[in-house]
Order: structure tokens, then sequence, then C-alpha cells
């Protein structure tokens, strides 16, 4: 599948600003920096404005995470407990992606990626019923992730990260795919080896994973 890059439908509500991904259910907010000499203050979330622009979520529980190059997390759901997802790189550069498992979307099976870091300030909200999972860019990076729901062990569903059914195009990867989630033999293009946990290389494909 095509990397679907744009973005639609603006919608400006105090310092952020809200965009519509090909995906419904997914956005990419834009929010403002004000800095002078001392350095910089922004807002991240506020409830009113995260209303108007199209994201009305009750968050309950915020996580941070710290990883280094050539990490990949994911991609993970809850499947009795959904959880939508509000994510940002505070340090770094990552590669974040949002992958459509409601059966009954029009974009089931779909997928939509954005590259978060500490210098764009971008977030990406991702609704419930949706894998997400992101890849590491720089040398070391921190990701704070607000979420609708608590986390319950037991509960965990993932999906491949390389199922070439949904062929997802992670920046700067380079390797063939091996018939399963198994990282080895996977790079990045500076030769910074993949690298993933055991849980997240036993993961099935679409078509025998959790649906909504």
């Amino acid at each position: 599948m095509e990397f679907p890059k744009e973005l639609k439908n603006p919608t400006q509500s105090g310092n952020f600003t809200f965009y519509d991904t090909s995906i419904e259910g997914v956005k990419v907010v834009d929010v403002k920096l004000y800095g002078d000499a001392r350095g910089g203050f922004m807002e991240t979330y506020r409830e009113e404005n995260f209303v108007a622009g199209g994201i009305d979520a009750s968050f309950v529980q915020d996580n941070q995470s710290a990883s280094k190059k050539g990490v990949l997390r994911g991609l993970h759901f809850q499947k009795e407990f959904p959880q939508g997802k509000l994510v940002r790189a505070i340090r770094g550069r990552v590669f974040d992606v949002a992958v459509d498992l409601r059966k009954e979307s029009k974009t089931f099976g779909q997928w939509y990626g954005v590259e978060l870091t500490e210098e764009n300030k971008k977030q990406f909200y991702i609704s419930e019923g949706f894998a997400h999972g992101f890849l590491v860019l720089s040398d070391y990076a921190e990701f704070c992730y607000k979420v609708t729901d608590f986390y319950h062990p037991g509960d965990e569903g993932g999906l491949a990260w390389n199922d070439p059914e949904i062929g997802i195009r992670w920046p700067e990867l380079v390797g063939a795919y091996p018939g399963s989630a198994d990282a080895s033999g996977y790079t990045l293009s500076d030769g910074t080896h993949l690298t993933l946990s055991d849980k997240d290389q036993a993961w099935e494909t679409l078509k025998n994973t959790h649906h909504f």
C-alpha cells in the first residue's frame, strides 16, 4: 500500500492545529511554540481545544519510554480494553505508525505514518481500534503517550510490523521479509541492527491477528 502523506481539513483551536489524514480516527496535531531569549514554552494538551479539533477523548494514563536507535516497538493494541493514544517525541526522532484493524472500516488494513521529532513538536492521535508502533531513527529517543484506557496485563495484542499485506514503508530500513516478524537480517541504512522484543517478533499477520 502506498504511504498516504496528505493532510487535510486543518482546524485551528487555541495553540493547536488539527489535521485529518486519509484514515478516519487518525489525526496529526501541530503545536505552537512560544520562544524568547530564555527558551520556550508550549501547551501540549488542552481539552477544549482538542474537542474543537475533533479529538473528544478522555485520557486516563500517561506513559513514557526511552529507546536507542534501531529499536522498533510494536505493533501493539489491547483487545478487550482498546486504547486511543496521543503520542509525541520529546527527544530524538521516531517514525510512528497506525494500522486500521476495524473490520467494518473502509480503510481496514491500511496504515498511516508520520515522523515525530523534538524539533517539529508534532503529535499523533490514534483512536481505538488500531495497532500502533514506532521506529527510532535517532541515536536516542524519548516518547510520550496519553491513553484512554489503563494498561491491562494479559490483554495485549499485536500485529507483525513487517506484514507484506500491509506494506508499511519504514524509513531507512533495509532487509527482506523472512516470512515472519523476525528482525534478524534487517538494519537501518547506516548498518544499525533492528531491535525488537521477543514478543514483538512473534506477532501474527493481519489475516491472523485480532480485529475490532
